[in-house]
């Protein structure tokens, strides 16, 4: 709510000033300074302070695509209060196509941090104090890991009424209750006083355009909840939270095709993916245990017994009556067009056709 000068590493940006800055991580083996770019925009008036982050795992750049197309796509404005945009926070991962720093830590595990501790832990404390400790909420943003992809979902802590609101307002269809993982960055950020939520969305090493449209699109939803941007949230054809979740993974060796993609309803004992050996014997079938959502989907089709073939999500609602939310919203939602391009990634065959 401050209406005076803040700082970011030494520099000034006053209320109605926008400025580029680069903030100070670490440094490199020859002593040159590695910078972490962020944008502030401030308003005349006061009011909240948000952050949004990307590429806390350097090859989650969906995220980045969705900061730079909402910088770029129309000059930003705001009503009031503070924009603090990071498209890359893992400068070093995001330089090398990797999702972790040279010191192999995941910087996603490291936080609050501390300025005498690892890499990690130094860049994560710079963070938390350089922007987390001026903003009153956070917008994270991240796709899946290595070989999978996520059906776009905002995860937060949903026993906070702040957070929840927050998460509401994105306007994605399924919300992910928890806390985070201990020394996850929008778990220590909400546990210092600035409520976060993350956005995941898609797979590692791309930008795709239904992700970016369906982020550019929650960003500005939150800020018009929070009264720092004009307009109407675009509210999504159904809203449901997921508590319960499973990883249905592979029994035996071999090469599968796929009969469902991320953000596909199924329902209980409905095939799943079928294992074929290299030599195209049919192995056996996944069968979904109960009805639910495809959350996420692993993206190479080769597996090895135990690795992991969908990620399965039991909503807190009926399955039939979001399938027909779905339906009624027509092929033109951007999370049907999520659904579409995400399948492009994967052989979908329907059971018995292979």
């Amino acid at each position: 709510m401050a209406s005076t000068a803040m700082l970011f590493d030494g520099i000034s940006v006053e209320p109605g000033e926008s400025k580029n800055i680069r903030i100070k991580i670490s440094e490199t083996y020859t002593g040159d300074e590695i910078r972490m770019p962020i944008r502030v925009i401030r308003s005349k008036e006061p009011g909240p302070t948000v952050f949004i982050t990307a590429a806390i795992h350097g090859d989650e750049i969906n995220g980045t695509g969705i900061i730079h197309d909402f910088m770029f796509g129309d000059m930003v404005e705001i009503l009031k209060g503070t924009l603090i945009l990071v498209p890359v926070v893992n400068v070093f991962g995001f330089e090398t196509h990797e999702r972790y720093l040279p010191d192999r830590r995941d910087l996603n595990r490291s936080f609050p941090g501390s300025s005498q501790g690892s890499l990690a832990s130094r860049m994560a404390k710079t963070l938390m104090k350089e922007v987390v400790s001026k903003c009153d909420y956070g917008i994270d943003l991240h796709s899946a890991a290595f070989q999978r992809t996520n059906f776009p979902n905002v995860r937060a802590d949903l026993t906070s009424k702040v957070t929840r609101e927050l998460a509401l307002s994105f306007g994605a269809a399924l919300i992910v209750d928890g806390k985070g993982p201990v020394g996850a960055f929008r778990r220590e950020a909400t546990k210092a006083g600035c409520p976060t939520i993350i956005l995941e969305a898609g797979e590692p090493w791309k930008i795709e355009p239904s992700v970016l449209q369906i982020g550019v699109q929650g960003i500005r939803n939150t800020l018009i909840h929070l009264g720092m941007m004009e307009g109407e949230r675009i509210e999504p054809p159904y809203q449901a939270v997921i508590r319960k979740s499973i990883w249905l993974r592979a029994t035996v060796g071999g090469i599968l095709k796929f009969h469902v993609t991320a953000g596909d309803f199924v329902e209980k004992d409905q095939p799943i993916a079928t294992n074929y050996s290299i030599l195209g014997k049919e192995q056996n079938t996944l069968i979904c245990p109960q009805d639910g959502i495809i959350l996420g989907i692993a993206t190479l089709p080769a597996v090895k017994p135990g690795e992991p073939v969908v990620h399965v999500a039991f909503p807190n609602k009926r399955i039939t009556d979001l399938r027909r939310k779905m339906k009624n919203a027509g092929g033109s939602d951007p999370l049907q067009k999520a659904t579409r391009d995400l399948a492009t990634n994967i052989d979908v065959v329907d059971h018995g056709s292979a």
